[in-house]
C-alpha cells in the first residue's frame, strides 16, 4: 500500500511539473484567437487636406499556434475605414502573416511582440469629385505589441501595430498606418 501511494505521489509531482512547465513555455496556450477594435490613423500626408479624415476604425480577428518555445505563428484579418462625411473615404482590410515572442512576465499579465508580412486591399472613394472609386492590393509589413491579461482560457488587453504598405497605384499615396486598441479572446 505505502510503494502504490508513493507511486501516486511520483505521478502526481510528475503531473503537476508539465502542467507548471506548460503554462511557462506557452504563455498564451497552444493557440489563441482574438476579437480586436483598434483606433486607426492613416499617416500619408495627403490625408492631411481639411476634405480628408486620416483616422477611423479598424475590427480584426486574430489566430495565432505555437510553434516553438514562446514563438507562435498565425494572421490576422480586419477591415479599417475612416469616418469622412466630405473628402475621401478609405476602405482598408489587410490580411496578415505574423510571428511573435510571447512571455508571462508577471503572474497572469503576458507581453508579446513582433511582426510580419501583409497583403492589404483598399479602396479610396473620393466624395466630393463624380465619386470615383480606385482600389488596389498592397503589399506591406508590420510590427506589433500587446499586453494581455489571462484569466484561464479568456485572455483580453491592449495593442499597438505600426504598419507600411506599398504605394497605392499611380498615385504615390501609401495607406502606411498606425493602430492603437483593445482585443478580447480565449486560449486553446
Amino acid at each position: 500500500m505505502k510503494k502504490l501511494f508513493l507511486i501516486l505521489i511520483g505521478i502526481a509531482l510528475l503531473v503537476a511539473s508539465a502542467i507548471v512547465q506548460a503554462q511557462i513555455v506557452a504563455p498564451i496556450g497552444v493557440g489563441n484567437l482574438a476579437l480586436k477594435f483598434d483606433y486607426i490613423v492613416f499617416t500619408d500626408s495627403y490625408f492631411d487636406s481639411s476634405f480628408n479624415q486620416d483616422d477611423g476604425i479598424y475590427i480584426g480577428i486574430e489566430g495565432y499556434g505555437k510553434i516553438a518555445s514562446n514563438i507562435y505563428l498565425g494572421g490576422e484579418i480586419g477591415q479599417g475605414i475612416n469616418i469622412n462625411l466630405a473628402g475621401e473615404d478609405i476602405n482598408f482590410v489587410p490580411v496578415e502573416v505574423n510571428i511573435k515572442y510571447a512571455r508571462e512576465f508577471e503572474h497572469n499579465f503576458v507581453v508579446d511582440f513582433g511582426g510580419g508580412f501583409s497583403y492589404s486591399y483598399a479602396e479610396l472613394t473620393h466624395q466630393i469629385i463624380n465619386q470615383e472609386v480606385r482600389n488596389d492590393w498592397l503589399f506591406g509589413g508590420q510590427i506589433f505589441a500587446d499586453l494581455g491579461y489571462k484569466i484561464s482560457w479568456f485572455f483580453a488587453g491592449i495593442n499597438t501595430k505600426y504598419q507600411i504598405t506599398q504605394s497605392f497605384k499611380d498615385e504615390g499615396v501609401n495607406l502606411n498606418n498606425f493602430k492603437l486598441g483593445a482585443f478580447i479572446g480565449i486560449i486553446l
